[in-house]
């Protein structure tokens, strides 16, 4: 059999490349790290995690737990290494991101049937192809990819990365380890501010220099990744509303809710370096250590990692692709990823897996399996593919997604876990085995 190419080995191809491989299909993995990089990159592993080591909620009470659950029990490589390479992050799953990728690296070089070739691709191979390239797809790539959709737009957003400390310069004596409402274990450091130190960071930070980044705008910001500098020019209380928000998290120095709360998340098995949760910028560097030091836990912040900005590109799919991640009418071509417009590590994956299954089935020469709306896989491939939408823009997974219950439930939770349940139960009717 003729292997399938999979261009790109981020979380997306390099999960379809292990599905598609313990489904008997042979595979040619291309990846252009570490020949050429990106500015977001820093290693030539594969499944690099940029912009935070968390993968989010594990709670099924949470779409995103959700999603990571059926992952699990499709055989996700993905979610196989991030078990195995978990820190304490209380409800999260959050890894060790330099061993999960080096999992998933030799997980992959060492599987039969998975053949990688290093270096950039320029142009689309003949043959059945998947396109993982991810949203940092390279010029010569994503030029080739435009050519395919002459008569549709193709889109772009940017993207942020949020700056990483050292644990050892973080001062405690300002701050102490919760989690909110003291859910799980206390595996983030908080750092209050009063009212006064908060109204002089955010003066700060509204005025602080941005680095040249060419073509962004405020408006053209993903929600989901909002670099802080635009949030804090929102207003002034923006930002206890978001990544601030102090609600949950009580001072155990004054038995009080402070005002505002910035949280550190930690980004390594060690516990040696921290990021500075929902701080995605793209300030200069030397702003960037002007204006994060007045917090006062962190006013002799040693930052091993300032916040960079970098661009995202994703397709008009609902006018281009079906549900199963196929081009319309080319379906020899599939996308994965965040090129499609779902947003989030645990999103692509499971725009890998999808495309994937669907692609060994149609070589094997069974039909296809169609991910219910009621799941969270299915739902998220439903709204790529949603030619109803008009004005496309990314989306992480959400109960908004999926249809509701048609029966009332009491509670959030409650209905969100019953959500979850008929998800897992739906899931288990579906013919998955390799």
């Amino acid at each position: 059999m003729e292997a399938v190419t999979v261009i790109g080995a981020g979380l997306a191809g390099s999960e379809a490349a292990w599905q598609l491989a313990r489904r008997g299909i042979p595979v040619e993995l291309r990846e252009m790290k570490p020949e050429k990089m990106t500015p977001a990159h820093h290693s030539g592993n594969f499944a690099e995690l940029v912009c935070s080591n968390s993968l989010r909620s594990d709670q099924l009470e949470n779409a995103v737990g959700l999603l990571k659950e059926e992952l699990r029990r499709c055989g996700s490589l993905i979610m196989a290494c991030a078990d195995e390479h978990r820190v304490q992050a209380g409800g999260a799953l959050a890894v060790d991101r330099d061993a999960f990728s080096a999992a998933v690296t030799e997980r992959l070089k060492r599987c039969p049937g998975v053949s990688v070739r290093p270096g950039e691709v320029t142009e689309i191979p003949e043959g059945q192809v998947i396109l993982a390239t991810g949203p940092l797809t390279s010029q010569g790539l994503s030029e080739a990819i435009a050519r395919l959709f002459p008569d549709s737009r193709y889109l772009n957003f940017f993207d942020a990365a949020a700056p990483l400390v050292t644990f050892d310069s973080v001062d405690m004596d300002s701050a102490w380890f919760a989690s909110r409402y003291d859910r799980g274990t206390p595996d983030y450091i908080n750092c209050p501010l009063t009212e006064a130190e908060y109204d002089a960071f955010w003066r700060e930070l509204t005025a602080a220099q941005e680095a040249e980044v060419h073509g962004f705008e405020d408006a053209g910001v993903f929600e989901g990744c909002m670099p802080v500098e635009v949030m804090a020019r929102r207003g002034r209380d923006t930002l206890c509303y978001g990544p601030l928000k102090p609600v949950g998290l009580r001072d155990p120095r004054t038995g009080r809710e402070p005002f505002a709360v910035v949280q550190l998340r930690r980004d390594n098995a060690q516990g040696s370096i921290y990021n500075l949760v929902g701080f995605q910028t793209h300030l200069k560097f030397p702003e960037q250590r002007r204006v994060f030091s007045m917090i006062p836990a962190l006013r002799n912040a040693q930052f091993v990692r300032y916040g960079v900005m970098h661009r995202n590109t994703f397709l008009d799919s609902p006018r281009l692709l079906d549900r199963y991640y196929r081009v319309a009418g080319r379906e020899r071509l599939m996308f994965a990823g965040q090129i499609t417009g779902v947003e989030g590590y645990v999103e692509s994956t499971a725009s890998g897996l999808l495309a994937s299954v669907e692609l060994a089935r149609r070589l094997q020469g069974k039909s296809p399996v169609n991910f219910p709306k009621e799941t969270a896989t299915g739902a998220l491939a439903l709204y790529i593919s949603d030619k109803s939408v008009v004005n496309f823009q990314p989306m992480n997974i959400n109960f908004g997604l999926i249809p509701q219950l048609g029966y009332r439930v009491k509670g959030k939770r409650n209905k969100n876990a019953e959500l979850s349940r008929r998800a897992l139960e739906a899931l288990s009717g579906l013919d998955l085995e390799p």
